[in-house]
């Protein structure tokens, strides 16, 4: 699907020099001489690599759309991670590099979105906060409830987060994996 070069938007999938690249960041210029463009940073999904790339309203580009399925991720071996299609049961695996930072989040039995254009699995999405067992974090010390500041916090997969003072070792907590940070304590 053609669209016009300045209607770009973070999350957008483009056919660019053969390759299919994802949208990242956008920004509109308009300089002081000459015509408005929009400066954007792409994301190879095949090799990770980045591009900044001009596109005026006059250039047109490509528009992938890409097939997205529900699938649940069932383990690791040798650097392959394998999800199972819910629907069709179908397994599918994917490498660590198109797993990417997603990789230290995958729990089993989570439920995730993969991406898929013309068969071919590009990359997955989590959901919008995982949560997770807090392993370690210092004691509450008695007063520092009434500053707002957070504390250290080791959590099951290794992660460290910043965390409110109320927080202690073996609590659940949802995280967004996202930024990484702590979004509030599970129910």
């Amino acid at each position: 699907m053609k669209m016009n070069g300045n209607a770009i938007r973070p999350g957008n999938v483009i056919e660019h020099k053969g390759g299919l690249w994802r949208a990242v960041r956008i920004k509109h210029t308009q300089p002081g001489k000459g015509g408005a463009y929009l400066q954007v940073e792409l994301k190879n999904l095949k090799d990770g690599s980045k591009l900044n790339e001009r596109f005026r309203a006059a250039e047109t580009v490509e528009r992938v759309r890409l097939e997205t399925h529900d699938f649940q991720y069932l383990y690791e071996d040798g650097g392959l991670h394998t999800f199972m299609n819910k629907e069709t049961y179908d397994q599918v695996q994917l490498s660590i590099d198109d797993v990417g930072d997603a990789a230290i989040y995958l729990q089993d039995g989570m439920d995730v979105m993969i991406e898929f254009h013309e068969e071919t699995p590009l990359g997955l999405s989590l959901p919008e906060t995982i949560a997770l067992e807090v392993s370690e974090t210092e004691p509450v010390v008695k007063g520092q409830t009434a500053a707002n500041s957070n504390k250290p916090a080791t959590l099951a997969n290794g992660l460290r987060v910043m965390v409110p003072p109320f927080i202690k070792t073996g609590d659940v907590i949802l995280i967004s994996p996202e930024n990484g940070e702590y979004v509030k304590r599970a129910e």
